[in-house]
């Protein structure tokens, strides 16, 4: 199939590490039954032409989540495959789950004892990131629904990703970046803000940059916030989104030839979303978006 045909949402593509395929997993609607069947994974060697669906994660007899399973990212880490992904359950906190295998395509299983963002807290959209002395973090939402001011936190992980270590640090929160808007009020007349989809990047330059997605004037957005310093910022978003056409949950990735390229759904409207690409180049230490149409968009 190609790749407009896919309807996906949170779309993550991983190149496999020494080989010249890619894996795309998101988030998948519910079954005729209201049932949520799991994570897809479409595979191509041309980011043109994919096969698939197969299902990288069915939930095992007993799991705890059986609702709202989004935005799954796979991370090649230490020779193992580690899938973050976001899960709900009647009376618990949606969260982040690890998932491990030993191969891109799963089948995947629960990593550790359960979730490593705060039992307390609604948390979704997990990624990895692995700090220069080889620590690595959880960098996450604290979802806008509960906190109303959507925050991006971090939490240092054990070394085999079992285990959180530590509390949460706040990285920002959306309400003080420039070009967002506030997407409806709570109950109490509250404006609430959106944070959805971080995704770390070093720069050429080694300058620590993250993509997120929130609502400004134009919609659903992708923007970049930069880092004065490591993980704990201070963290700036700039003003100019790096695409505002009613898309984002982006992320990074080289293709074959080594090129940086984004992939993010499009629109941003439940039933209608598809996976598009397009190029990405750095200047200034920053991302801008090449010229070039949009990939994968019918």
């Amino acid at each position: 199939m190609r790749l407009s045909d896919i309807h996906l949402r949170d779309p993550f593509i991983l190149r496999v590490p020494g080989e010249d395929r890619f894996c795309l997993y998101g988030t998948l609607g519910t079954d005729s039954q209201g049932r949520w069947p799991g994570f897809p994974v479409f595979e191509s060697a041309d980011l043109e032409n994919w096969s698939g669906p197969g299902m990288a994660f069915v939930p095992p007899a007993g799991f705890w989540s059986d609702r709202d399973f989004w935005a799954p990212e796979v991370h090649f880490f230490r020779g193992r495959y580690f899938m973050f992904a976001t899960f709900k359950a009647p009376e618990k906190c949606r969260a982040t789950q690890i998932l491990v295998s030993d191969r891109p395509e799963g089948p995947f299983s629960p990593h550790g004892a359960g979730p490593v963002t705060p039992a307390e807290w609604e948390c979704l959209d997990g990624t990895l990131w692995i700090e220069p002395d080889g620590v690595p973090w959880i960098v996450f939402c604290h979802e806008w629904l509960q906190s109303v001011d959507g925050r991006i936190c971090a939490r240092r992980l054990a070394p085999d990703l079992s285990a959180p270590e530590g509390d949460p640090l706040l990285l920002f929160t959306a309400s003080g970046c420039p070009g967002v808007v506030s997407h409806g009020n709570d109950a109490e007349g509250r404006p609430q803000y959106v944070t959805d989809g971080p995704f770390l990047h070093r720069t050429a330059s080694g300058r620590l940059l993250m993509l997120w997605s929130g609502f400004g004037a134009t919609g659903y957005r992708l923007m970049v916030a930069a880092s004065g310093g490591g993980l704990a910022g201070p963290w700036t978003t700039s003003p100019d989104a790096l695409f505002d056409q009613d898309g984002g949950h982006g992320m990074l990735f080289r293709d074959l030839t080594g090129r940086l390229r984004a992939v993010l759904h499009r629109p941003n409207h439940s039933g209608l979303e598809r996976p598009v690409l397009f190029g990405i180049g750095e200047k200034d230490g920053m991302l801008v978006r090449l010229p070039g149409g949009l990939e994968g968009q019918s």
